[in-house]
């Protein structure tokens, strides 16, 4: 007979196990009980909304329109350091947008590398700024220039990757420099980045446990010299609106992002063509070679991989060099007119 005491710690165990693996509901901004609408947003063909904001001349009066791709815990209310009289000069259009999940934007439950293109290329159609732009993205949100890189190169003028993500299992990195790039970062953020790439199931669990450390991100301990020191510089948080970052739920923004860039990928970066074979347009890396975050070495083998790529790597430059006032220009201006 079966011990009907036994078969209740199975249920309830179950059970535990259950609600610990599943997420709970985004907070969808508009909704009954939601965070307010306060940004102006399109609406794409799935029936989902991107939140962006504009800044810089005109787009209609515009010389260069850039679209800029925030990074994790982020959003389109980043605080980069842009004058209004470098960007009046050259004639900047700048379009920020949330990405899914964060900010205003809704959460994407299908998110994927090849759906941040294409979110992109609706997004740009919807605020009409015409056919081609360029794109900057920056740390985690460099994945969404590879995949603007692959998928919508023919939309492009230019792109720029800012420290960007790598991930450990792209088939193209040889397994040493990989494993050692991978082992350079903290335990936490390693186990972290396994359970995203073999157990995405896993990992909202692996997020809310309280048994491990899961992410490093935000730690002094994995910061440079020069990136604290960026981060003195302001005291009011590198986003404006800091509060409105995770506000439809961490699930939604944060852990989606990290298993979309760490999962399993269609293509790897080295397979991509040069988008510009007539130099109509570049491609930049920058890279910093302090950067805690993101080692080096792996940017580096790309650009050996791919010489079609502008390498641009600061002996000095952490992971938040973006921050600076004179790097920002220059990574605008190299894109713009190198």
């Amino acid at each position: 007979m079966v011990n009907p005491i036994a078969v209740a710690i199975v249920v309830i165990v179950l059970r535990l196990a259950y609600k610990a693996l599943k997420p709970p509901p985004p907070k969808t901004c508009g909704s009954v009980g939601g965070p307010p609408l306060t940004s102006p947003r399109v609406k794409l063909s799935d029936g989902r909304h991107l939140a962006y904001r504009e800044f810089g001349v005109p787009k209609l009066e515009a010389k260069y329109k850039i679209i800029v791709i925030h990074g994790f815990h982020s959003s389109k209310d980043i605080n980069l350091p842009l004058s209004q009289e470098f960007v009046e000069d050259l004639g900047i259009y700048f379009l920020f947008f949330d990405r899914a999940g964060y900010g205003e934007s809704d959460p994407h439950p299908s998110r994927s590398v090849k759906s941040e293109a294409y979110d992109i290329q609706e997004l740009a159609d919807k605020v009409q700024i015409g056919h081609k732009f360029y794109v900057i993205g920056i740390s985690l949100g460099a994945y969404a220039v590879w995949s603007c890189l692959k998928y919508i190169p023919q939309r492009l003028c230019g792109a720029a990757l800012v420290v960007p993500f790598v991930s450990y299992w792209w088939p193209s990195f040889p397994a040493n420099i990989s494993r050692e790039a991978l082992q350079m970062l903290p335990k936490p953020d390693q186990w972290t980045f396994r359970v995203a790439h073999y157990a995405s199931w896993l990992f909202y669990w692996w997020m809310t446990q309280k048994w491990f450390p899961s992410l490093t991100f935000g730690n002094t301990e994995t910061l440079s010299a020069d990136d604290l020191e960026i981060i003195k510089s302001f005291p009011q948080g590198l986003n404006t609106a800091q509060e409105k970052i995770t506000q439809q739920g961490e699930h939604e923004s944060l852990h989606r992002d990290i298993v979309s860039g760490f999962g399993e990928w269609e293509f790897s970066p080295t397979d991509i063509l040069n988008p510009f074979p007539n130099k109509e347009g570049s491609v930049h890396i920058w890279q910093g070679y302090e950067d805690r975050i993101i080692p080096y070495t792996l940017n580096r083998f790309i650009s050996h991989k791919l010489p079609w790529i502008h390498y641009h790597e600061l002996s000095d430059g952490g992971h938040m060099f973006i921050f600076k006032k004179k790097h920002l220009e220059s990574i605008i201006t190299e894109l713009l007119l190198s």
